[in-house]
């Protein structure tokens, strides 16, 4: 123990202008463009004694806004935590910002969410190992799902081991259950559609007022309906692709946040071509979801994004 701790204190001790107790701080800003943004949040920076690790800006060509997202090391000791909320929330006051967000992963809690899928299990499952794997910085609270799980299946002996509750609310075209999904949902940072085939309304958006995030197949709109995939196959298409996208009013057509794609042949069956499509679905959903987490993805005019 002793020496994995003296290796990770060497790790840290390598990030250049760093020491053994700097944390990695994470800051995004959306305002109006000016003069000296970069400048002053350079300085913010510099004057707390930390070091900046990596800057993106994107300032769209005729438009007075201006985006961006730093990395930097910092010293908690030199540099509380609030004491960082009022440093920025200062500069956001001076450029009349719409967004400034801070985060340090290894001090602020995990973001906290939960799934809503349905029969289909691809992107669920492969959303829980990676949970169980440490790769997502989230804490998941509940898994809800129009669709029953017998108490033997891997899903539901996954869901039990740890602790996360599974909510089997079967909906029809009179009762939605959405009253009842805000209720378990009300304390969570955003959510996620693991294919959820159920359509939220305007209601549920409106009242629950978060980030929601949604994946499907990028066989839209040409092959809609059941069984999308045989439609595609039997199409002959050369090219199938994944699209992740937050969920607004009107269906399948929030802001994109990512876009998965790969080629498929003639020497492709059914099932490899399904298969490939299944797992660019779960490569882009666990991309969103990592990306979100670590403040990449701003919204950007009506229904774009910006995703550093």
């Amino acid at each position: 123990m002793v020496v994995l701790q003296r290796i990770a204190k060497r790790a840290v001790s390598m990030i250049p202008g760093s020491n053994a107790g700097s944390v990695l701080g994470i800051h995004v800003f959306h305002c109006p463009d000016a003069v000296g943004i970069v400048a002053k949040l350079s300085e913010c920076i510099a004057s707390r004694g930390g070091n900046i690790h990596s800057v993106d800006v994107f300032v769209p060509e005729k438009k007075q806004v201006f985006y961006s997202r730093s990395e930097f090391v910092f010293d908690p000791a030199r540099w509380p935590r609030d004491v960082v909320d009022n440093d920025f929330n200062k500069i956001s006051k001076l450029f009349s910002a719409e967004k400034s967000v801070v985060r340090v992963p290894d001090l602020d809690p995990k973001f906290k969410i939960a799934v809503l899928a349905s029969k289909q299990e691809h992107c669920l499952v492969d959303l829980l190992y990676r949970w169980q794997e440490g790769r997502l910085p989230v804490d998941i609270s509940c898994v809800i799902s129009n669709h029953q799980r017998a108490p033997n299946t891997h899903v539901a002996l996954f869901l039990e081991r740890h602790g996360i509750p599974y909510h089997h609310l079967p909906t029809s075209a009179g009762n939605t259950r959405e009253a009842e999904i805000l209720e378990l949902v009300e304390d969570t940072d955003f959510l996620v559609l693991a294919r959820y085939m159920q359509v939220l309304s305007r209601r549920f958006l409106e009242s629950y007022g978060k980030d929601i995030i949604n994946i499907h197949h990028g066989l839209l709109p040409s092959f809609k309906g059941g069984n999308p995939s045989k439609q595609a196959f039997d199409a002959g298409v050369k090219l199938i692709g994944a699209t992740s996208h937050f969920v607004t009013e009107e269906l399948d057509a929030g802001p994109i946040i990512e876009q998965m794609v790969e080629r498929v042949s003639h020497r492709d069956t059914l099932k490899s071509f399904v298969q490939k499509s299944e797992n660019l679905e779960k490569q882009c959903l666990t991309q969103v979801i990592k990306s979100y987490c670590e403040l990449r993805v701003l919204p950007y005019q009506v229904n774009k994004t910006v995703v550093f």
